[in-house]
């Protein structure tokens, strides 16, 4: 198992107390150099679907570009909003697709991890396959809250049990080895519209999907 620096995290995250090496923003996550795997919570205000009501600071969006060189580099995941213009902006793979890098996006709700609003998230991860991927605690409900409802910190802030996914995740991640072309498989249906099956049958689907990567 790999060490794993988390970059681009809030300054009282609970990744503080979870993992030796978190870049927040006094840190500046630009200056890592190092070859550990890596979470990046870039953030995600100026590529969101509400950018255009967005005021991010002028060098913030190239902090997710970034964050997907490093996970590319040293192998991990980055998380994104569900819609975020990232995925067009650096050819980031669709679920059901894998990149050059061995990269591919898995669409999680962090409501299934206890945040208080559904959250649609993309994981974009590197140097782990499908198959490595912890159980998903997919709900049969999803969660109640509206994201718009929260506060800012309360939209932010990354669940633990969330969190303990991602390192497990990233914990395992190889250094990624780009191939000459990118590789496309058939996209699977996405679990989120699979509203009408029992959990069971969810998560028997979504690693169906899965599988083919």
């Amino acid at each position: 198992m790999r060490q794993v620096s988390v970059l681009f995290a809030r300054s009282d995250s609970c990744y503080n107390d979870l993992v030796g090496d978190v870049w927040d923003i006094k840190r500046d996550a630009r200056n890592y150099i190092g070859s550990n795997a890596v979470i990046c919570h870039p953030p995600c205000r100026g590529w969101g679907r509400l950018r255009h009501l967005a005021k991010p600071r002028p060098d913030e969006k190239a902090l997710a570009l970034f964050a997907v060189e490093q996970v590319r580099r040293c192998g991990g995941v980055l998380e994104h909003p569900l819609g975020s213009s990232l995925w067009h902006e650096a050819s980031l793979p669709k679920p059901g697709f894998v990149d050059a890098w061995g990269g591919w996006t898995l669409l999680v709700d962090q409501g299934w991890f206890g945040h208080k609003a559904p959250k649609p998230t993309y994981l974009y991860i590197c140097g782990v396959t499908s198959s490595s991927v912890p159980e998903l605690p997919v709900q049969l409900q999803r969660a109640e809250g509206r994201t718009l409802d929260l506060t800012p910190a309360e939209r932010e802030h990354t669940p633990i049990q969330f969190a303990h996914f991602l390192l497990a995740i990233a914990a395992q991640a190889a250094v990624p080895a780009r191939c000459n072309t990118d590789l496309a498989v058939v996209p699977g249906r996405c679990n989120t519209h699979l509203v009408k099956k029992t959990a069971a049958e969810k998560r028997a689907a979504f690693r169906a999907m899965a599988g083919a990567l």
